[in-house]
């Protein structure tokens, strides 16, 4: 497929700002795959579409405040860090993105905070906006992180033009969010509640965890026509033992197998044995999913409302059917839905 396909007219107006008011009151699409039937719902109104031992597939990822500010020596210039991940634990080594790059050459120093709570220095070029610093800090790691909490801020998507407040620390972060590693939240995730757990919990659904990282990536822009051209980040992903047995306990029972969200899909979909089950991983994907794929784990899929032309949005039309979905997203701008991270839902069966 080309990516002039994933083109549609997307208002500005639906780029959701803020989260709905409680996690579960977001609202909530369902597509029936098979026949393009579409339902408008409240998201706690999933609950009625799983029963007895269907497994949901959950990514426990968590988001760490990424997005610091620091003062370049001598000039004072203010420079975003924004942390992608840590190279090395021992030597405080992190890969970033600095901006305004040209601005940020090798050996240069940056401070953060106003009594230099932390301070870094370049040591590599890695592309055009990204660099290797080192945090030069003798404290143990439990105190680099707490200054790194500190510091840094809710790493919310550029398109949400607003600054991080406080609040965002806890709604741009599932409610099982675990595993610290993330730059991104793992968004379909956002709209569960502890009492929406609970009451699917009550009704049997079972919940499989895994862990992907997700990256900046996540929102590089696509940009070559031919997608067979096109090239994913590595992200890092886990997949324990005990939690593939539950995954395919329920394929094995016939039940109903949701993967919450893209990056709990692109995870799955990356640790597939010969006979088509889930199986244990500690590894990186770079895998990139658009139509025509074949899934072979999951056969419903909960996610948030994509960009025009992203990997996301071709990840969805791979699993719900590409004229299926790209229709969805027409009723979706003309049912107002909100659209992105802290958007509405939809649930593909």
């Amino acid at each position: 497929m080309k990516l002039s396909q994933f083109k549609f007219n997307l208002p500005d107006s639906l780029i959701a700002h803020t989260p709905a008011g409680t996690r579960d009151e977001a609202r909530l699409m369902v597509l029936h795959k098979d026949s393009g039937k579409i339902e408008h719902k409240i998201f706690r109104d999933v609950l009625d579409y799983f029963d007895d031992k269907d497994v949901m597939i959950l990514n426990n990822t968590k988001v760490f405040p990424a997005r610091m500010y620091g003062n370049k020596e001598k000039t004072g210039a203010t420079i975003e860090v924004f942390l992608l991940r840590e190279l090395n634990k021992e030597l405080r080594l992190w890969d970033v993105l600095v901006d305004p790059a040209r601005k940020i050459r090798v050996g240069n120093k940056l401070y953060f905070g106003d009594d230099d709570l932390l301070i870094a220095e370049v040591v590599d070029n890695t592309t055009s906006r990204g660099r290797t610093i080192r945090f030069l800090f003798d404290g143990t790691d439990e105190e680099f992180r707490r200054n790194v909490e500190i510091l840094g801020e809710t790493p919310l998507p550029k398109y949400i033009k607003r600054k991080a407040t406080p609040e965002d620390k806890e709604r741009y972060q599932t409610i099982f969010a675990k595993h610290e590693g993330a730059v991104a939240a793992p968004t379909a995730g956002l709209h569960f509640s502890r009492e929406l757990m609970k009451r699917l919990e009550l009704k049997g659904v079972e919940f499989a965890e895994v862990t992907l990282h997700v990256g900046l990536g996540t929102f590089r822009p696509v940009e070559v026509e031919d997608l067979t051209k096109h090239k994913m980040d590595s992200e890092q992903f886990i997949i324990e033992q005990k939690q593939a047995d539950i995954v395919n306990r329920g394929i094995e029972a016939k039940k109903r197998i949701c993967a919450v969200g893209t990056t709990s899909m692109r995870a799955i979909e990356s640790a597939v044995s010969a006979s088509k089950t889930l199986k244990p991983a500690n590894d990186w994907t770079s895998k990139f999913i658009f139509p025509p794929y074949d899934f072979s784990i999951a056969n419903s899929m909960i996610t948030n409302f994509h960009t025009p032309e992203s990997t996301l949005l071709m990840m969805v039309c791979a699993f719900g059917g590409y004229e299926n979905v790209m229709h969805a997203y027409e009723v979706a701008v003309k049912e107002k839905y909100r659209f992105y991270s802290y958007g509405d839902a939809m649930l593909m069966i």
